[in-house]
Parts: C-alpha cells; structure tokens; sequence
C-alpha cells in the first residue's frame, strides 16, 4: 500500500518536473526576442536560481572539499554549458526543434559507453541510436537542404555534448560511503555555472530595462519580470527538486521515461503560446526521436554504481545519490 502510493506521488513529481522544464524555453525566447541576449538570460535564470539555492549549499558545505573536481564539472557543463548552448539555439531555430535535437544526448552517451569505456552496449540500444537520428533527419527536414539555422543546429547539438558530461559526472557520484546528495551538487553546480556565466555573459551591458517592461508571445503582452520568475522558480529550482525527489521514489528507467515528455510539452507549448508551428514530417521526426531516445536508454548496459545511460535530465540528477536520476 506504502509502496504503491509513493510510486504515485513519485509518477505526480516527475510529471510536474518534466512539465516545470519543458516550459522554460517558451519563457525565455520572448525575452530573447525583446532584445536581451541569449547569455544574459541564461545568467539571469542560474544566477536567480543559485541565489534562492544558497541555503542548500551551506547545508552541504563540506562537499567543496570533498568533491572539488564533480562539483566544477557539473557547473561548466550541467549548468553553464547545457543552459548556455540551449537559450542560444532557441534564439535561432524553434524551441521543439531545439529540445528534440538536445535529446540525442541518450544516443551520445551509449557512444562514451561503448568506445570509452569499451563496454558492451545491447542491439536494442543500438537500433535507438539510429530511429533517433533517424528521427532527427526529419525534424531538421534534411530533404529541403537544411532549411534550418545551421548555428542554431550546432548550437543545440552541443546542448545535447553538454549533457554527455551531464550523465559521464553523475555517475561518480555513486554509492556507499562516499556518495553525495544530489541536492548539494545542484546548489554548488548553479553557483559554479553562476560564476562561469557572469564572466562570459558579462551581465553589467545587459538591458536590464527589458525586465521592467514587457514581451510579445505570440501576440499577447506579457511582464518580463513574470516570465523571469517562471524561468528561475519553475523551470529551475522547482524543476530540479522534483526530479531528484521523483526518482527517489521510482528508478532512473522509469522516471527517465518521463522526462522524455519534457520534450513534447516544450514543442506544444511552443505551438500553443509561440505559434511555431511544426509540419507533419517534423512530428512524425519528433516522436521516432523521443521512441530511439526511450529505447536507448531502456537498454543501456548498467555498471555496478548505477545506470549512466538513463535518459532525461531528471534521471541524470538521481544517479548523484545512491543510484537513482531541465538549459
């Protein structure tokens, strides 16, 4: 009865993560479009987002000295680098299409899996690697020339690079005695992407006077500062926590399977509040995308400290504590 209820509660939180992330897209292209750069916004959305996280880190201040190397990688490419690559890619090409190429990274891990680290990796997992590329093709619709933003395409991609460092980190958080809450890492993580995007973005030249008016979606008026708090509260922090909480109550296959909706609900937000509408190819492209991503990593191999290759960033998160898994 126990167990049944909190698979419920689990199944209610990885649904509200995958919908929490899968909104942060819609919320951010709006402010692009209103004139503040790409990396301006991903510094807002980190460093926010760090801020309302400090109690956490101080909590868990220790792990400076104890995971100096995880806690400095999972800045640069969790936080900086995901978020970065992702808010710059919106910029150009559509938010689905964006999200749907970020999701090869099931595919690219299994490739660190195989020639990295030289393990074996199942013919099912193989065959989702190519329905995704496949699937890929036809999102970016290869047959018309590569009608899309070529940047906006590479940019994406190495959103989804990003998160093979995503994944590769979260296994070293392992189990046993020297395991680490997942929770400390994401804290420390928003605090080092923080400080990473503050020299790169350099936020002292950013329009802050966009903040104080508003932006278009698809017609309609919206206060930039609501848009900010949805991408720093909901899309990051809330996002983030149910995750983790999620898969502590399911496994990184299940709850990996339900951050691939974070993918669909980001294409029909787009729809819905953007009007980027996608042509049928495009959601036929999307859903063989998400189907190889699935496949992928249902059938990633599993090293003794947990699965690396569970898709989705919920379920990379998890595998930061105790064997268990949004830019």
């Amino acid at each position: 009865m126990h167990a049944s209820r909190g698979r419920s509660v689990g199944l209610g939180l990885a649904l509200a993560s995958a919908f929490a992330f899968g909104g942060s897209g819609v919320a951010a292209k709006p402010l692009i479009e209103a004139g503040l750069d790409p990396l301006h916004v991903v510094w807002l959305r980190v460093t926010g987002a760090a801020l309302v996280m400090l109690p956490v880190a101080w909590r868990h201040r220790r792990l400076v000295l104890r995971k100096p190397a995880l806690l400095a990688g999972f800045g640069l490419l969790a936080v900086a680098g995901v978020q970065a690559c992702y808010f710059a890619s919106i910029s150009r090409i559509p938010v689905g299409v964006a999200l749907l190429v970020e999701y090869l990274a099931p595919a690219l891990v299994l490739g660190w899996v195989r020639f990295v680290q030289r393990r074996a990796v199942s013919r099912a997992a193989a065959a989702g690697v190519v329905l995704a590329v496949g699937g890929l093709a036809c999102v970016v619709e290869v047959w018309s020339g590569l009608s899309f933003d070529a940047v906006g395409l590479l940019l994406a991609l190495g959103a989804a690079c990003c998160q093979v460092g995503y994944f590769v980190l979260s296994d070293q958080g392992g189990e046993g005695e020297d395991s680490v809450d997942p929770l400390g890492v994401i804290a420390y993580g928003l605090l080092i992407g923080s400080l990473v995007l503050t020299a790169v973005a350099r936020p002292w030249g950013m329009r802050w006077s966009v903040l104080a008016g508003s932006a278009d979606m698809n017609g309609s008026q919206v206060p930039a500062a609501l848009l900010l708090c949805w991408i720093v509260l909901i899309a990051t922090v809330i996002a983030y926590v149910t995750g983790v909480v999620s898969v502590r109550k399911l496994s990184p296959q299940v709850a990996g399977v339900v951050a691939c909706l974070e993918a669909v609900l980001a294409t029909v937000f787009a729809w819905i509040l953007l009007g980027e509408h996608l042509s049928a190819p495009q959601i036929v492209g999307g859903a063989v995308v998400l189907t190889g991503a699935f496949i992928a990593q249902s059938a990633a191999p599993k090293a003794p400290s947990g699965p690396i290759a569970s898709g989705g960033p919920v379920a990379a998160e998890g595998e930061l504590s105790a064997g268990h898994s949004a830019a």
